[in-house]
């Protein structure tokens, strides 16, 4: 969109409304929702949900087809990212980037593969990488990402069973199940516990990468044994994507500066955490 392809973005919206309808199925509205809680998930999921998710992802392979029949071998969509805003894998590293930045410099560091979490050591799927380094490797790289997010989806939603346990039962951590807060003094004030004063943490640190859309996010989080915690450090890849804009523009042209940060995707909301 940044460098006239506008009509491009309106065809992803497209496709974006069907997510955040998936949003809206499991949580009641479409940004941001608030489903995954401590303990588990807010609530089992609703009925429609595994047709919902099956219908998008029976679409979306057709039409990420049509999106880079549209754009990835443009001619002029190519001779505006091609060769722009290149960075060595060396470079990449002195900066600390990861995600698609340094994917598409020659790095195959995906946190999924080296520190695996949340069961991602049992999916198949593979680690895009391009090695120019340019505006172009980088489009290709997220576009490359998000045919393995559709089939790790694809693999996920076969493991889901319709009806099973979504939350562990240790109320000291999860509300009590509403039958119970109604019916029972004893859950009744253990709801009020947890919603009001939270949970007690004992006394150390941890450290947990995940990987997100744009790298790898750390959280940092120190507990003094209080229900409250002691300091939170996120690690944004924002913050050092946005520090390294500057040498990857330098010597180019002006009109090429929204290409590098469009490629950057750089979130200012992300760097200042």
């Amino acid at each position: 969109m940044e460098i006239g392809a506008v009509s491009m973005l309106f065809y992803a919206i497209r496709e974006r409304e069907l997510l955040l309808n998936i949003n809206e199925l499991i949580a009641g509205f479409r940004f941001f929702p608030s489903y995954i809680r401590i303990g588990g998930l807010r609530e089992d999921l609703p009925r429609g949900f595994h047709d919902a998710v099956n219908e998008f992802l029976a679409r979306f392979p057709t039409k990420m087809d049509e999106f880079e029949r549209l754009l990835t071998k443009n001619d002029i969509f190519r001779r505006r990212t091609e060769g722009v805003g290149v960075i060595t894998l060396d470079n990449a590293d002195q900066w600390g980037l990861v995600g698609p930045i340094a994917r598409a410099a020659g790095s195959d560091y995906d946190v999924r593969k080296y520190f695996p979490y949340s069961g991602y050591e049992t999916y198949d799927f593979a680690v895009p990488m391009a090695t120019e380094g340019d505006v172009y490797a980088r489009y290709r790289v997220r576009i490359a990402e998000m045919r393995q997010s559709i089939k790790i989806a694809k693999q996920a939603i076969d493991r889901i069973t319709p009806a099973g346990v979504f939350a562990c039962d240790d109320t000291r951590v999860v509300p009590p199940p509403k039958d119970k807060v109604y019916t029972e003094m004893e859950a009744l004030i253990q709801h009020f516990l947890v919603y009001s004063l939270g949970f007690t943490v004992r006394v150390g640190n941890a450290c947990v990468p995940v990987e997100g859309p744009r790298g790898e996010h750390g959280c940092y989080i120190v507990s003094d044994g209080s229900n409250r915690p002691w300091r939170v450090k996120m690690r944004a890849p924002s913050f050092m994507a946005i520090q390294a804009l500057p040498s990857l523009v330098q010597g180019g042209l002006i009109a090429d500066l929204v290409a590098v940060i469009g490629s950057n995707d750089v979130v200012m909301g992300d760097c200042d955490r």
